[in-house]
């Protein structure tokens, strides 16, 4: 079980808080979409700035372990990460203009089809660039740790 842990150990929590970013983005988009009746795409970028600020934190404190040493570094690593997340809210606007307008399907089937593409972009471009540096100084403390081992 530990073997499989550190195997996916990204993985697992990125998972968790990637289902409850997804949720807290279904249910702002919700709330603004139905109850309150803004326009479905205004709904969906106030719920994605939202989602992604929770993103960030739980990406940078449980997902990653993400440590800044300076303020640079910080509003790097902040400033990378809402920029990818941008780009991916470029897909998630354009499947829901697609979906919606040019489909005629329910806003709410198209935004959880959207979602699940996102959620896999966006753990490539966290994994692989945002906080890459944490795999470095990892793969880094393990080829240490093997090293006094012997």
């Amino acid at each position: 079980m530990k073997e499989l842990w550190n195997k996916y150990k990204d993985t697992i929590p990125y998972l968790f808080f990637g289902v409850l970013t997804t949720i807290v983005n279904i249910a702002c988009f919700t709330w603004f979409a139905y109850p309150l009746h803004w326009n479905y795409q205004i709904a969906n970028v106030v719920a994605y700035f939202l989602s992604v600020a929770f993103a960030y934190v739980t990406n940078k404190l449980w997902v990653f372990n993400s440590h800044t040493n300076t303020w640079k570094d910080f509003w790097l690593e902040m400033g990378s990460f809402f920029l990818f997340r941008a780009a991916s809210w470029v897909i998630d606007q354009g499947t829901m203009t697609i979906g919606v307008t040019l489909l005629g399907q329910s806003k709410f089937w198209v935004k959880i089809v959207a979602n699940v593409v996102v959620v896999v972009l966006n753990y490539v471009f966290s994994k692989f660039i945002i906080f890459r540096k944490t795999d470095k100084l990892d793969k880094a403390s393990k080829r240490n740790s093997l090293a006094e081992d012997k």
